[in-house]
């Protein structure tokens, strides 16, 4: 069989955590990222979509159709 493939989204930092909740600050620092600009690339799925969510307004992202 063959597998679909998944689909990637590329995640930067592009505001500070400084002055938000430690939950956002952590929900940041579980998504890989650490300094303003920084790019990760992580599997599209709900887990990270919801992360996304809840830091959306510290964070962009692209989808890459890998």
């Amino acid at each position: 069989m063959a597998k679909k493939k998944q689909k990637i989204l590329q995640i930067t930092l592009v505001k500070s955590p400084i002055g938000y909740s430690q939950k956002q600050k952590d929900t940041i620092q579980s998504l890989g990222l650490r300094k303003i600009n920084q790019v990760v690339e992580k599997p599209d799925t709900p887990v990270f979509r919801g992360m996304i969510a809840k830091v959306a307004h510290l964070v962009s992202v692209e989808e890459m159709g890998k």
